[in-house]
């Protein structure tokens, strides 16, 4: 087990534990308790705590940061009552959660883990910038929520809120585990009854051609919406032709043989998506390797930092989670 897994375990137990203590505090009284009360006790007990199984989730992360809207700047602050800055809110949410983070922003940016880009980032990881040369590192920090958007406490005159993220953040860390963020590392194989939603162009050829290769539909229909708008007759800047964009090389080696038909070219899109999660194992590097070429990702050893791929990669996944 590494040195960052036995970390992330000693966090689990420890809000494990906090959990423990306050649900005893609450609920184990001296009164009697009938059945019914018990199961109701435990019933709001577990909705407070949040998932089921004891792990807190990113979207814990942004409930728990969204509670806070509304609230002044105030510089240097720590208290609700009063009013918090940015790395006050940061670490009031996580100290809620059961997870002790410094103080200050530049120390912030430091705790947990490396994130690459944004294109990774999941709900609930922190994002930060250096804007000032007055300042060591980091002064500015805030908590993404997904889609592009996050929560922070801005500066003097206005209020905790949620808005687009500015800029690419100079530093992107992780702190609850990657299991508890979302899919971005999860394979996104068909369990054989997925189907693409009635409605959706192409919906047959997605489920069918995603069923032949083990692709989720889901992940076909997202690539050919960000690549063509579902346009069968597209044809990109670079020469990629068709519904699912495919370079004539590209076609001509996956046997399609007229990259215009969109059955031919689901199909070899789909047999091409196979092929990179398995060489892959992840989502996210599929996608990135499908729009900027496997080469890229070997070399760059994950996502390339190039704009376009990023948000590439970035669109698609938000369009499987839902979030578009």
């Amino acid at each position: 087990m590494s040195i960052s897994e036995v970390t992330e375990r000693i966090s689990h137990i420890q809000l494990q534990l906090k959990q423990l203590s306050a649900l005893d505090a609450r609920y184990n009284s001296t009164a009697t308790t009938s059945g019914t009360e018990f199961s109701a006790a435990l019933q709001t007990a577990s909705a407070e705590l949040g998932s089921g199984d004891g792990t807190v989730r990113g979207q814990d992360v942004v409930n728990e940061a969204k509670k806070y809207l509304g609230l002044p700047y105030v510089w240097g602050g720590t208290d609700p009552a009063k009013g918090l800055d940015c790395s006050g809110l940061v670490q009031l949410v996580y100290k809620n959660l059961g997870y002790d983070l410094p103080r200050v922003s530049n120390q912030q940016a430091t705790a947990g883990r490396p994130v690459a880009s944004m294109a990774e980032a999941q709900p609930g990881d922190l994002i930060a910038w250096d804007n000032s040369s007055r300042n060591n590192g980091v002064d500015h920090i805030a908590i993404y929520i997904g889609d592009g958007k996050m929560i922070e406490a801005p500066r003097t005159g206005l209020d905790v809120r949620v808005v687009d993220v500015p800029s690419t953040p100079d530093v992107i860390r992780r702190i609850l585990p990657d299991s508890a963020v979302g899919a971005t590392s999860a394979l996104a194989r068909t369990t054989g009854t997925d189907q693409v939603a009635f409605g959706t162009p192409y919906a047959h050829l997605f489920n069918s051609a995603g069923a032949k290769y083990g692709v989720s539909p889901e992940l076909l229909a997202a690539v050919a919406r960000q690549e063509s708008g579902y346009d069968p007759r597209a044809v990109s800047s670079a020469g990629a032709q068709g519904l699912m964009q495919l370079m004539p090389a590209t076609a001509r080696g996956l046997g399609v043989s007229d990259s215009f038909d969109p059955k031919q070219a689901v199909d070899g899109a789909a047999r091409l998506m196979s092929d990179l999660l398995d060489r892959f194992g992840r989502t996210d590097l599929a996608l990135a390797a499908y729009n900027a070429g496997p080469g890229a990702v070997l070399r760059h050893d994950g996502i390339p930092p190039y704009r376009e791929t990023q948000n590439y990669v970035a669109a698609i996944m938000a369009d499987l989670r839902g979030e578009r």
